[in-house]
């Protein structure tokens, strides 16, 4: 299973079923990072000296911190997705087929709705 570091805007409920589904998933707040600002670099540092992946709603910042740099512990960039349960099914399965997360950028996104 991996080993995850939640962003800051990341939804506790999907952390929360992760964890469920045999994730190691710490957070922002569990850091002591909550609420001070803390740049989307500083986050990634931290989660690579902790051995986790960064776990993310912010795309934008962080799959251009990844094409910046590669030496990094992981990134999985998501869509943002009300339904808890499908999304946290989504993240286990890109995560799954990896025994390590090292240098990789997953994104792992909602379907298309059909008209």
């Amino acid at each position: 299973m991996a080993r995850l570091f939640a962003d800051e805007d990341f939804p506790v409920p999907v952390v929360e079923r992760l964890r469920k589904l045999g994730h190691d998933v710490m957070t922002v707040r569990q850091a002591d990072l909550d609420n001070l600002g803390t740049t989307d670099s500083a986050i990634l540092i931290t989660a690579a000296s902790n051995g986790r992946a960064v776990l993310t709603m912010n795309r934008r910042d962080f799959i251009a911190l990844h094409l910046a740099d590669s030496s990094h512990s992981g990134i999985v960039v998501c869509t943002r997705d009300d339904d808890v349960e499908a999304l946290s099914k989504r993240i286990d399965a890109a995560v799954a087929p990896f025994p390590s997360l090292l240098g990789l950028l997953l994104r792992v996104n909602r379907p298309s709705r059909a008209n």
